[in-house]
């Protein structure tokens, strides 16, 4: 079964919170996320006595045992910025989605590591996602 990493703004803001688990339980069609605590409601609250280096190092284990890394950036996080260049590096396939509906920028770092096929960005509204899913996973498959 594939792996995959779903990250989003956590400490940087929640107010994405409820997308995020809408995302996830799309994703679990295509594989286990090992993440799944980013779409819940409490993740702040149920990780707050974790250390720093123990929550990176758990996060960083799980990229590396991951098939795909999929991120929304729209509210940002230097967090879920570091995911991505480490994901990249490990030559990870990454999905980047990103709401400009919402006004807000996305950072050109971010919209730049694109290259189309290891590395996608889209911009997206929440009822196209199904058929982004559906495109980047046929991709992986006939990688």
């Amino acid at each position: 079964m594939r792996k995959l990493y779903f990250g989003g703004s956590i400490s940087a803001g929640r107010q994405d919170c409820t997308l995020y688990a809408r995302i996830i339980a799309q994703l679990e069609a295509y594989g286990s996320v090992l993440t799944k605590y980013v779409g819940d409601q409490d993740a702040i609250e149920k990780e707050k006595d974790l250390a720093p280096k123990v929550n990176h190092d758990r996060d960083i284990a799980w990229l590396k045992e991951c098939d795909a890394l999929i991120v929304e950036v729209t509210q940002a996080s230097l967090g879920v910025g570091y995911e991505i260049g480490r994901a990249v590096a490990m030559d990870k396939r990454v999905l980047i989605l990103f709401r400009p509906e919402t006004g807000k920028k996305c950072s050109k770092m971010v919209a730049g590591a694109a290259d189309g096929t290891t590395v996608v960005f889209k911009e997206y509204c929440e009822d196209q996602l199904p058929a982004i899913l559906a495109e980047f996973f046929s991709v992986t498959e006939n990688s």
